[in-house]
């Protein structure tokens, strides 16, 4: 996992975990101050939830999805819901924001990398598609929305949200569960991680994945509308003649990005902190080392770990300060 989910403590009352697979990767539900019952009926909401969002937004298996990718190839307008304009719009913002670094657009590199499988194999793209692709330069601003209606000035786009629909779904499960009164929870989606309350007499406490060794290389406590997520090198990728290929991909050259391991960053306030937890570590990842600090500055993220490739960790002062805070309790 990229996060790993250390204790959230308590004294009287249990912590009930319900866990699932849903988007690829293992979902965790962490309820306080219910009954076991209750728990289970709670998690079980969110885990519909989740499969709903997984069949509407899946980049490469039937879904609402591919048919409108499927209408942007055929250059055809496409019928979608207020849902799936409300992500794509923020998506676009985010995108115009990074200077196209965060590029959701870019699914037929994604493609051509062979990261839309669940089974990730190596691969040798042919350098002169993936310079056409590059070329054909598919961007979030390519959209065009009349309400509900999706349509496309570049047929080249392929959206693939899987660097966004995590953290939405965080959002919908913060949602879901502050609605049905739940005083305390911690939501895992793939590591991406959101907190609502706090467990009793102490705040939910994770752990940051060491991206190159086991077990978790920091640990922080999230506090209410608090959410921490980061993109990594270490799941999804292959090695092909001694390189680390992840799967992310530089929007500019078509490549994969082998600079950094992770990028991991802490987000809070408003109905969207999961979205930005996963969707704003992404422009990081790909501006490097050299640029995450301007990149960060320009997002307005505030507490962010990087660590590059050859194990240097580097940090915002404001993360700086909250693990110096926490080692410090």
């Amino acid at each position: 996992m990229l996060l790993t989910l250390l204790n959230g403590c308590a004294r009287n009352e249990t912590i009930h975990r319900v866990q699932g697979h849903v988007f690829g990767t293992r979902v965790e539900i962490s309820i306080y101050g219910e009954s076991q019952e209750r728990a289970d009926e709670l998690s079980g909401k969110v885990l519909s939830e989740f499969d709903r969002l997984h069949h509407k937004f899946h980049a490469w298996q039937p879904s609402a999805l591919t048919a409108l990718n499927d209408a942007i190839a055929r250059g055809e307008p496409y019928a979608a819901d207020a849902e799936m304009v409300d992500i794509l719009k923020a998506a676009t913002m985010l995108a115009e924001s990074s200077d196209n670094l965060f590029n959701p657009a870019i699914g037929r590199l994604i493609r051509l990398w062979g990261f839309q499988s669940s089974e990730i194999k190596p691969k040798s793209p042919d350098p002169a598609e993936i310079r056409r692709l590059v070329d054909a330069n598919p961007r979030m601003s390519d959209l065009r929305f009349d309400g509900t209606t999706i349509s496309s000035s570049n047929r080249t786009v392929m959206l693939d949200l899987g660097g966004y629909a995590k953290g939405y779904a965080l959002d919908r499960a913060a949602q879901i569960l502050r609605a049905q009164g739940v005083k305390a929870a911690l939501i895992n989606v793939g590591g991406n991680m959101l907190a609502i309350g706090r467990p009793g007499d102490r705040p939910w406490t994770v752990g940051i994945q060491d991206p190159r060794g086991e077990g978790s290389i920091a640990v922080v406590t999230l506090r209410d509308n608090e959410a921490i997520g980061t993109s990594g090198d270490y799941q999804r990728y292959f090695m092909k003649d001694g390189k680390r290929r992840p799967h992310i991909i530089d929007p500019r050259t078509g490549e994969t990005t082998d600079l950094v391991a992770s990028v991991t960053i802490i987000t809070s306030g408003g109905k969207d902190a999961g979205t930005r937890s996963d969707g704003h570590s992404k422009p990081l990842f790909v501006a490097g080392p050299a640029h995450w600090r301007a990149m960060s500055e320009r997002l307005g993220l505030k507490e962010v770990m990087l660590i590059d490739s050859k194990r240097n960790v580097e940090m915002t002062e404001a993360m700086r300060k909250r693990l110096e805070a926490q080692q410090a309790r």
